[in-house]
């Protein structure tokens, strides 16, 4: 299985939903633990990284600045 590609400002889909309904999270920190905003409450949480790629289900939306930066 390859590895899901994601970076600072991405939205992602969780393969569970966030309690409040919504199941797209934006990126927000990374390092060894990966912070994620609910983009439907604002809600963060801090997810250990291997916690994090094995409940990402897809990048939705790539972040456009992060993009131009590594170029």
């Amino acid at each position: 299985m390859e590895k899901k590609q994601y970076q600072l400002g991405d939205i992602v889909q969780m393969k569970k939903p966030h309690p409040c309904g919504s199941n797209e999270m934006e990126i927000i920190r990374m390092g060894m633990d990966i912070r994620i905003k609910c983009v439907g409450c604002k809600h963060s949480v801090l997810v250990p990284r291997t916690k994090f790629e094995s409940k990402l289900k897809k990048v939705l939306r790539s972040n456009p600045e992060s993009i131009e930066e590594s170029s």
